[in-house]
């Protein structure tokens, strides 16, 4: 398959597409509260957006991933949340090559790695664990997952303060 999108950081002007763009591809999955388009918005409100990376097709954004701070225990890491890839280009590989390119440019940050709370069967393919150790929300689960980590952090998860409004 040829690759017809890139990569890039977002940028001022972006941030109505982004919107959309989530709230497309979460309006269709029963395990979300359908508000996760404003977590992005809140986050940049925030000033929180360590990273958010758009996928674009031409001029037009078709998929997003954001980083922000979190920590396991006392050791500094990002969130990767939300993720998304507008319906009409998901299983194109989108949604992997951004989570990757997140993971990579969030290594330069100095932070420990990148935790989330999804999928394991997408995730694990993307380097994604649950590791025995962090917890969130006080328990252990399998949704709750890790990457980049030289040494697996023991603690409980925290992610920024908007993951909890």
């Amino acid at each position: 398959m040829i690759m017809t999108w890139n990569i890039r950081q977002e940028k001022p002007g972006d941030e109505v597409a982004i919107t959309e763009i989530t709230r497309a591809a979460f309006c269709v999955k029963s395990y979300v509260d359908k508000t996760e388009y404003a977590l992005i918005g809140d986050l940049r409100q925030a000033g929180a957006l360590v990273l958010s990376l758009v996928a674009v097709e031409g001029k037009k954004i078709i998929g997003h991933v954001a980083l922000s701070p979190a920590k396991v225990g006392d050791v500094k890491c990002l969130c990767l949340r939300p993720v998304a890839v507008h319906p009409n280009r998901q299983k194109r590989g989108i949604g992997s090559a951004l989570v990757n390119h997140a993971v990579a440019v969030g290594g330069i940050y100095g932070r420990g790695g990148v935790v989330l709370m999804g999928d394991p069967a997408f995730f694990s393919r993307l380097g994604f664990v649950a590791a025995v150790g962090p917890t969130f929300c006080g328990k252990p689960s399998k949704y709750f997952q890790i990457n980049g980590f030289d040494n697996t952090p023991v603690g409980n998860a925290v992610f920024h303060p908007m993951f909890d409004v």
